[in-house]
C-alpha cells in the first residue's frame, strides 16, 4: 500500500538552487534579507545577490567549479548564505562542518570530500588549520579578521552574471549524515533535490514574504540550512541569526523584531512550555513554531502552544531527504503527529522483517520516494544500496504508521542512531572510540530518554582484569576526542554485553536496563 500526499503536487522547475532560491533578490532589493540578531549588522537582498556574484566570479577565476568542493565551518551568521550560494553559483560543491567538531572530525570530513578550499572564523582557525594537515585544501580563508589570516574577501572578484552552467543533477551540496546505523557519511545532494524541497515546503506551509524566522538551528545542519535560510530566502523572508542558543536572547529577539515563525528542536519547546523566563517576552507575533530533528510529544506541543498562544506543530525527515517528508501544513494540527505527506513524495509503511507493506495504523519502517531523495552517499556504494531497497525505496529506518487522515507519527527506532538535542549520535563511533581505551574490554552505547535532550549517550562497559577505571574518567576520555553532543552523559560498567548468537549488540535489553 503506497500513501500519496493529500497535498496537490507542486511544479519543481528545472533551475539551479540559487537561481530558484535567489528569484526575487533584486525585486526585493534593500529589504533586509538576513540579520545578525545580536549587533543588527545587516545583509540586504541586493547585497546578498551582489556579494554572491562577486565570490562566485572570483572562485570561477581560480578555476574552482564543478567538480571543486568548498568546506564550510561557521555557525549561523548573514554571510553564511554569501559562501554557500557563492560557491552553488560557481558551479561547485559545498561541504558544511560542524565548527564544534574536533581536530579529527574536521580532518575526515575534509579527506573524505576532497574539499580544496575551507572558510572558517577566527575562533576556529587553529582548528581549521591543523584539521587540514594532510589534505587536499589549499588555502584557509577567515570571515572576519585574524592575524596571519587570510580574509575570505580574497575569494572575491569580477561579479559573475548568472549562474556557471550545471545540471539538476548535479551534486551541489555534500552535509554528513550517519544514516541509519554507523559512521557519518557524505549525503550528495542536487540541484534538484534541494530545489524540490524548497517548492515542497512553501506549499505546504504557507509561509509570505512579511514573515520574519530565527535562525537559533544551524545552518551546517539540514534542517537550518534548507527549512530556515533557503526556505526563507526563497519566500522573501526576513531571517535573524543566533550563532548559538541562549534562551534569554532567544526570548528578546523573538520580542525585538517581531519573529513569526520559529523553527526549533525539541529541547527549545521544552523551554517555551516551562521556563519561567518566558513569560518576561512578547512573542505575540508569533503564528507557528515548527519543530523537528527529533520527535516531539503530544503533550508537550499542547503544553507549549497553550503557553505561547500558537500551534507547536512538527515535521519529519532526514538529511538524506533533503531533509523533508512529512510537514503539518496550517489548519491540519494533530498532537503527536509529524504532518501528512509532503507534496510529490510517496510513503509506504513496511514490516521490517518480511518487507511487506502494511495499511493504516499499522505500525513498520517508513519508507520514502520523491524528487528530494539523495542519488547516495559519496563514494560509499555499500550505504547507498543499504539504505534503498531494489525498487528506489529509501528505508528511514523509523518505527511509524499513517492513520485514517493520513497524519504520520513515529513511534520508535529500528535505527541505532542516538538523537541528542537533535543532532545525530551514531553508537558505533563511540563504541570504536570506548575499545581503544587501555581498560575497556568490551562497550555498547545506547540512547536513553531525556525530557530536554531528547535522548542521551549511556556507555555500558566492560573493563579488563584487575584494572580499575572511574565511569568520570571513561567521560573524560571521550569527551576529549568527539563534539560536546556525542560526549557519553553517562556510564554503567558491567560484567557482560548482551550479543545475538551473531554477535550484534542487543540494545534493546541494554535500554530496558537503564
Amino acid at each position: 500500500m503506497v500513501f500519496a500526499s493529500p497535498l496537490p503536487d507542486v511544479e519543481i522547475p528545472d533551475i539551479s538552487l540559487t537561481d530558484y532560491v535567489l528569484a526575487r533578490a533584486e525585486e526585493l532589493g534593500d529589504k533586509p534579507a538576513l540579520i545578525d540578531g545580536a549587533s543588527g549588522r545587516t545583509l540586504t537582498y541586493s547585497g546578498l545577490l551582489a556579494a554572491v556574484r562577486s565570490l562566485a566570479g572570483g572562485l570561477a577565476a581560480q578555476g574552482f567549479g564543478k567538480g571543486s568542493t568548498l568546506a564550510l565551518m561557521s555557525p549561523n551568521i548573514p554571510e553564511y548564505a554569501v559562501i554557500f550560494h557563492g560557491v552553488a553559483t560557481a558551479g561547485g560543491t559545498i561541504t558544511t562542518i560542524n565548527p564544534t567538531y574536533t581536530e579529527a572530525e574536521v580532518h575526515k570530513q575534509l579527506l573524505d570530500s576532497h574539499a580544496t578550499i575551507l572558510v572558517t572564523i577566527p575562533m576556529f582557525l587553529e582548528v581549521a588549520t591543523t584539521a587540514a594537515e594532510g589534505t587536499e585544501v589549499t588555502g584557509i580563508y577567515v570571515l572576519g579578521e585574524a592575524e596571519g589570516a587570510t580574509p575570505v574577501t580574497a575569494l572575491f572578484g569580477v561579479p559573475i552574471s548568472g549562474q556557471v552552467p550545471v545540471s539538476p543533477d548535479d551534486v551541489v551540496c555534500l552535509p554528513y549524515s550517519s544514516g541509519t546505523t554507523g559512521i557519518s557519511k557524505g549525503v550528495m545532494l542536487t540541484h534538484k533535490n534541494l530545489v524540490a524541497n524548497v517548492a515542497q515546503v512553501l506549499a505546504a506551509a504557507d509561509i509570505s514574504e512579511d514573515e520574519k524566522f530565527i535562525a537559533v538551528l544551524p545552518f551546517f545542519h539540514i534542517y537550518g540550512m534548507q527549512v530556515l535560510m533557503n526556505t526563507g530566502l526563497r519566500a522573501g523572508t526576513t531571517i535573524i541569526t543566533m550563532p548559538r542558543f541562549d534562551l534569554e536572547e532567544f526570548l528578546r529577539f523573538h520580542q525585538d523584531y517581531g519573529i513569526t515563525r520559529s523553527f526549533v528542536a525539541p529541547p527549545i519547546v521544552v523551554a517555551l512550555a516551562k521556563h519561567p523566563m518566558v513569560d518576561n517576552y512578547d512573542l505575540s507575533a508569533l503564528r507557528q513554531v515548527f519543530s523537528g530533528a527529533a520527535p516531539l510529544s503530544a503533550e508537550l506541543s499542547i503544553e507549549c502552544g497553550a503557553r505561547i498562544g500558537c500551534d507547536v506543530v512538527q515535521g519529519y525527515g532526514m538529511t538524506e531527504l533533503s531533509p523533508v517528508s512529512h510537514l503539518t501544513p496550517p489548519g491540519m494540527f494533530k498532537p503527536g503527529s509529524c504532518g501528512v505527506t509532503a507534496p510529490n513524495t510517496l510513503t509506504r509503511i513496511v514490516d521490517p522483517i518480511t518487507q511487506k507493506d502494511l495499511g493504516v495504523d499499522e505500525d513498520g519502517e517508513v519508507c520514502i520516494k520523491g524528487p528530494q531523495v539523495m542519488p547516495g552517499y559519496l563514494g560509499n556504494k555499500a550505504a547507498t544500496d543499504a539504505i534503498f531497497d531494489q525498487d528506489g525505496w529509501l528505508h528511514t529506518g523509523d518505527i511509524g504508521h499513517i492513520d485514517a487522515d493520513g497524519h504520520l507519527f513515529i513511534v520508535d527506532r529500528l535505527k541505532e542512531l542516538i538523537k541528542y538535542n537533535g543532532f545525530q549520535v551514531p553508537p558505533a563511533e563511540l563504541e570504536a572510540l570506548l575499545l581503544t581505551h587501555p581498560a575497556i574490554a568490551d562497550a555498547a552505547v545506547v540512547g536513553l530518554p531525556d525530557e530536554s535532550a531528547g535522548e542521551i549517550p549511556v556507555a555500558h562497559v566492560v573493563l579488563r582484569p584487575g584494572v580499575e577505571v572511574t565511569a568520570e574518567e571513561i567521560q573524560e576520555f571521550v569527551a576529549g576526542q568527539v563534539a560536546h553532543y556525542k560526549q557519553i552523559r553517562r556510564v554503567v560498567i558491567t560484567d557482560v554485553i548482551p550479543k545475538s548468537a551473531s554477535g550484534k549488540i542487543l540494545r534493546r535489553i541494554l535500554r530496558d536496563q537503564g
